[in-house]
């Protein structure tokens, strides 16, 4: 799916600022007539959480409504265009109606979807409705509310937070990226991927475009001296691009390619991509970036900041890219579900590399409920993929984070997910990112292991010594088992801010920034790791919990509010050092 773009072909305006807003406990809105429009509503910010808006809504997770109203702009003509309603994410289960008629439904936050509207706008006063639904149910995914029977008690059962999520961040509810009505011709492109390679100096990109025309399209490569211009009526065509200016972590270097489809001689759409020329691969024990290892130094970390939630936000995401460059940071993972499409751009131009995630976190594997969870994680697989295929800051795929996979299910559950996404994407390494390290089933097929644990914290609690001991054991048995590279993809401290301790103790700030010295060292003396990310860039808003003070996990090596801890001054000694 093809993010929006406005040019002389191709218009867009975004529909976000204060909706109208109500919730709905009761379940009335729908025999109320909501979905033609409703009073006595309230404003409310799109995009952004409701939880945090509302004194009333910070543990509400049930239905609520929105609405705005809007004129279709000058230039978007129903009778020669194609006008589309597009969502970048609504969590959880979104119902859209326009002038009271339903447009359709998406369930799954974190995704894009979108609605073809041209027959049923209005020129003026279009009333737009969204009933979005964020109760958590056990077939849902991520699922939560899980029953006993559901349980692993190895994982959080035994301190459940409230709301009773099975995994460990606030489960915020609301339209959380921009609401987009854009227009393109009939005949526009729909699709495109690029797919690159290197051959000596040459750049290499295939380029397959979906339209719904045999015309003539037009590709023009601009960047780094390069002018290059091809023309075909195929769907496909290679360019190749002599002395290529790879991209990289030291030099994040794109291409802008410029497709045009053209009749007698006259342009009538055009869509641009940024395109950077590499490669990723697994062979042996090494990750190689363009043929060369590549170690990735690194965060897990979350889109989270207070009143805002999970909702889009521009200001936090540059801070976020500007602490990583201060730190010395070249990676993150997604976790646990895929970040805003403008967050992926500012990686393809900063030049950071992304583990890709899934919203499968917290996934178990009884029969009840088993097939429709498959299919939830089969559709994310797709709509992840399709959405961030050309990003040349993806260099791997995750399909899902810390599954209680210790179940006869698990196997094959992963072994379909794993045929989909190669099926998909050759191009990339997959993986599943796992707390069961010896015992975990998808490690058998996946291209690289990634591994969550917290040595010295859960296990070997406050033993500094003791923890990295195990951790080197246990990640030695791993290498021995499956004889693949291994990303360390979690580890670290609850790390109370201003908290001190000599010697170091759980919770203190020495504590953390010992741990991550410490373990970071044992996994720079194995050949076969390829990495560490660890768990979390900043702290951020769980449900309430025994375990967590403030309703806040405080593993971050930064504050919510992004000022830097002790640990943060260590990584940056460590990750600068040469």
């Amino acid at each position: 799916m093809l993010y929006p773009q406005s040019n002389p072909f191709r218009q867009t305006i975004d529909l976000s600022g204060f909706w109208d807003f109500a919730f709905d406990p009761e379940q009335r809105g729908y025999s109320a007539g909501w979905v033609r429009g409703f009073a006595d509503a309230r404003p409310i910010a799109v995009p952004a959480s409701w939880n945090d808006q509302f004194e009333d809504g910070r543990d509400y997770l049930g239905a609520a409504w929105y609405q705005t109203h809007f004129d279709l702009p000058l230039g978007f003509d129903p009778g020669l265009q194609k006008i589309c309603l597009r969502f970048g994410s609504v969590n959880y289960l979104a119902e859209v109606w326009l002038n009271g008629e339903c447009l359709g439904t998406h369930e799954g936050g974190h995704l894009p979807f979108e609605f073809d509207v041209t027959a049923r706008l209005q020129r003026e006063a279009n009333i737009l409705v969204v009933r979005v639904d964020g109760e958590l149910k056990p077939d849902r995914v991520p699922p939560g509310n899980l029953t006993t029977d559901m349980q692993d008690v190895a994982t959080h059962s035994k301190y459940p937070n409230y709301p009773n999520a099975s995994f460990d961040f606030f489960p915020f509810c609301g339209i959380h990226r921009p609401v987009l009505l854009y227009a393109t011709t009939r005949e526009a492109i729909q699709d495109v991927t690029v797919i690159t390679d290197i051959v000596g100096e040459t750049g290499r990109m295939r380029v397959t475009i979906e339209h719904s025309t045999s015309t003539l399209a037009r590709f023009t490569l601009r960047g780094h001296g390069a002018n290059i211009v091809a023309e075909t009526h195929a769907n496909e065509i290679v360019l190749d691009v002599p002395r290529a200016a790879l991209w990289s972590p030291d030099a994040p270097n794109l291409y802008d390619l410029i497709i045009e489809l053209v009749r007698d001689g006259a342009v009538f759409d055009r869509y641009t991509l940024a395109i950077g020329i590499r490669t990723i691969q697994v062979a042996g024990d090494a990750l190689l970036l363009n043929g060369k290892p590549i170690h990735l130094a690194g965060f897990g970390r979350h889109e989270d900041f207070a009143i805002s939630g999970r909702g889009y936000n521009p200001p936090v995401i540059v801070k976020d890219f500007a602490l990583l460059k201060w730190i010395g940071a070249n990676s993150f993972r997604t976790s646990h579900y895929p970040y805003s499409e403008q967050m992926m751009d500012l990686a393809d131009r900063l030049g950071f590399l992304v583990i890709d995630e899934t919203p499968a976190v917290g996934l178990f594997f009884v029969e009840s409920g088993l097939e429709r969870r498959l299919e939830l994680c089969r559709q994310y697989t797709r709509d992840v993929i399709a959405r961030d295929k050309n990003h040349p800051s993806v260099i791997m795929w995750s399909l899902a984070n810390e599954p209680r996979s210790n179940h006869p299910n698990a196997k094959n559950f992963f072994r379909n997910l794993f045929d989909l996404a190669k099926s998909l994407d050759a191009t990339r390494p997959v993986t599943v990112v796992s707390n069961k390290s010896l015992e975990e089933e998808a490690f058998e097929f996946c291209d690289m292991l990634c591994l969550n644990r917290y040595n010295a914290w859960y296990h070997d609690s406050g033993q500094l010594d003791a923890g990295s001991v195990a951790l080197a054991k246990e990640i030695d048995a791993l290498h021995a088992k499956f004889n693949k590279p291994l990303l360390m993809a979690e580890f670290g401290a609850d790390t109370i801010p201003g908290w001190h301790a000599q010697p170091p103790e759980m919770f203190s700030e020495e504590f953390q920034a010992e741990l991550l010295d410490q373990q970071i060292h044992v996994l720079r003396s194995r050949p076969f790791v390829v990495g560490e990310q660890i768990w979390n860039m900043c702290d951020f808003k769980t449900g309430q919990s025994v375990r967590r003070m403030g309703s806040m996990n405080y593993k971050g090596v930064f504050t919510r509010d992004r000022r830097p801890k002790l640990a943060a001054h260590r990584l940056r000694e460590i990750w600068n050092s040469k």
